[in-house]
């Protein structure tokens, strides 16, 4: 190398760094997003449909309890129907079916239907208003009044059905069929379609001081 060039390169870099630099614009980081204090007070998990929800004043019976198969591809699968009747001996009664793997998930699931269908039936001084007859297919039921001291002349879910509502004296004729689904839907058909006789003046349009007098 001959001494031009290497005069001519000790110029160019000291021309270089004279040359001021450019400051380069840094971007500022992104904050990162502050974290959610981690609260230990969380509420306490909804509780599943019948579970806490009891009803002190409400009694419970099992009417009927019955095993049920499954025909699957691999065989027979095996799950338990109940059939449960719950009321609070003040006109006030339901009736539910329940289907689980276990009896006690089964009769849960019948209490919470029952209790979700409940109806309001009319009482006349412990007894019934009139006489009536409740059908639901094969299942035929006939109820009538009777006097105080008679007691509930009935058997099976029809007792069962009148004890819960509070009726003290009635007489009862199962007139077709026994299975005891049938009885306990005629049962409630016949204890919807009873009318007190305060209903009955209000319909007519009566006066119930005078027909309570006659």
């Amino acid at each position: 190398m001959t001494d031009e060039t290497v005069k001519k390169e000790e110029v160019a870099k000291e021309s270089e760094s004279s040359v001021p630099k450019s400051p380069v614009a840094e971007t500022p980081k992104a904050a990162a997003p502050a974290r959610k204090p981690h609260n230990r007070d969380r509420k306490p998990a909804r509780p599943r449909i019948g579970e806490g929800s009891s009803d002190p004043e409400l009694e419970e019976r099992v009417v009927a309890v019955n095993r049920v198969a499954k025909v699957v591809k691999g065989g027979r699968r095996f799950s338990f129907s109940a059939l449960m009747v719950v009321g609070d001996k003040k006109g006030n009664v339901g009736y539910g079916l329940g289907k689980a793997k276990e009896v006690p998930e089964a009769i849960r699931k019948a209490t919470q239907t029952a209790k979700n269908n409940m109806i309001h039936v009319a009482i006349d001084k412990g007894t019934i208003p009139h006489q009536i007859v409740g059908e639901f297919d094969a299942g035929k039921v006939m109820f009538k009044p009777a006097a105080d001291g008679t007691g509930i002349k009935a058997a099976g879910a029809c007792r069962s059905i009148l004890e819960l509502v509070g009726i003290r004296n009635v007489l009862t004729k199962s007139l077709r069929g026994n299975n005891p689904h049938n009885i306990v839907k005629a049962t409630f058909m016949a204890l919807r379609s009873l009318r007190s006789p305060e209903r009955i003046a209000e319909l007519r349009g009566k006066d119930v001081a005078r027909i309570r007098l006659k």
